[in-house]
């Protein structure tokens, strides 16, 4: 596994469980020091540290930046990837519920990217990659607020990347596709009939399957490291082919698939 983070700190939101454990896990290994925020307390591996922070309190977020700078006096990359779901047509949410889940995150960003701005401007190989969906990029049933979210996340990402360019701070995004994360699990539990939810979700990419967490880890890996200097402003999908591809079914002739 290639070293090239050796000496920089990467801060991961949401990097106590699914995605965000498995990006935390995969920058460790290229040599960063990983300091996981989340909001629930959780035993991280060896070489990891966690600081509690809530992504909807700013307050809470300039703590936490506060403590990753006095432990080690720098950051280097972030990884806005905390976010929390939601299930429902337009008509399925009130007004509450689409406060909160926008304040996790987009506003939840916006305030970790702002505290620690002042700290990535000063490294020498500064990046931010945010964990956005392929709910930004296609309409999905019954994923109206979350992909609304979204949606943002994307141009938000687009929108950093320009007004930081010149301070050398990178700004990146990835979409995943559906991941087999807990979260996920959860609601193939939640369903009348599991089994089928899951294959039907498998079949819905066109590799077959889900996403797994250590692939859109390697994705962001990518554009995290110094070694991607030139790749800003760019969205990369992790989704078996989900947004791009066109398939046919299995049983057309193959010479017109």
């Amino acid at each position: 596994m290639s070293k090239e983070m050796a000496d920089l700190v990467a801060v991961v939101t949401g990097g106590a469980s699914g995605i965000g454990a498995a990006i935390a896990a995969t920058l460790q290994r290229r040599g960063a020091t990983v300091v996981v925020l989340d909001l629930t307390p959780s035993d991280v591996p060896d070489g990891q540290v966690q600081v509690v922070c809530d992504v909807s309190d700013d307050d809470s977020v300039q703590a936490a930046i506060d403590v990753v700078i006095a432990s080690f006096g720098r950051l280097d990359i972030l990884i806005n990837n905390a976010g929390i779901g939601a299930v429902g047509t337009v008509e399925d949410n009130d007004d509450n519920e689409w406060h909160r889940v926008w304040d996790v995150n987009v506003v939840g960003i916006v305030r970790v990217s702002r505290r620690a701005l002042p700290h990535l401007r000063k490294s020498p190989a500064a990046a931010i990659v945010n964990t956005c969906s392929i709910a930004a990029t296609a309409g999905l049933p019954q994923r109206a607020l979350y992909s609304a979210t979204k949606g943002a996340v994307l141009s938000l990402t687009q929108a950093m990347a320009a007004d930081h360019i010149r301070d050398r701070v990178r700004v990146n995004c990835v979409n995943p596709g559906t991941v087999d994360t807990p979260w996920v699990g959860r609601l193939l539990d939640s369903a009348e009939d599991p089994a089928a939810e899951r294959a039907a979700l498998n079949g819905r990419q066109p590799h077959g399957r889900l996403v797994s967490a250590d692939e859109v880890a390697g994705a962001v890996a990518y554009l995290a490291s110094p070694l991607s200097g030139s790749t800003t402003g760019t969205s990369i999908a992790v989704d078996g082919g989900m947004q791009s591809l066109r398939l046919r079914p299995e049983t057309v002739d193959p010479t017109f698939r």
